[in-house]
């Protein structure tokens, strides 16, 4: 995930310390059923399509955003999935972050899955029970997008499990 602008300006003031952030998850599902993973840059794992909201934008908007500037694949927000606050994060570089992450189900209506940015290695759909190994992260989201329901909120439910349906 590249550093926004304003994130790196905050961090001229603040350091390293840690720096409480919103963060944006799109699970992106097509008229098959498949779902949008991309092979992340910085980790070289598969995940679900995410980023940081800019200033003021609401978070439906920076799913669009972000799937598009990472995939190129345009997409519709269809409800919320999840609300999360997650652990701190120590970067590589010693910077500590702490997200609370808004998921958000979406609906692809055009573009052609492709890699976008140089956020990711690779880009794709995949079937349900052909996913790639992910990890607990987007296990629980693409899982908790394909169940519906109510949105799921840390504190007022069991904990999630990790096995999409």
């Amino acid at each position: 995930m590249a550093t926004p602008d304003f994130i790196r300006d905050l961090r001229e003031s603040i350091g390293r310390q840690l720096l409480w952030l919103p963060g944006v998850t799109a699970v992106v599902f097509d008229d098959e059923g498949r779902v949008l993973l991309g092979k992340r840059a910085d980790t070289g794992g598969w995940s679900v399509i995410g980023g940081i909201p800019e200033p003021g934008e609401q978070p439906a908007e920076t799913a669009v955003r972000e799937v598009f500037e990472e995939t190129a694949v345009r997409v519709v927000p269809e409800g919320v999935v999840l609300v999360e606050t997650m652990s701190p994060t120590r970067y590589p570089n010693g910077d500590v972050c702490q997200f609370m992450d808004v998921t958000l189900r979406c609906r692809a209506i055009g573009g052609e899955a492709r890699v976008n940015d140089d956020e990711s290695l690779e880009v794709g759909w995949f079937a349900l029970d052909a996913l790639p190994e992910l990890d607990a992260y987007a296990l629980t989201r693409i899982r908790r997008a394909v169940e519906g329901g109510p949105t799921w909120i840390h504190g007022l439910d069991a904990t999630p499990t990790a096995q999409p349906s």
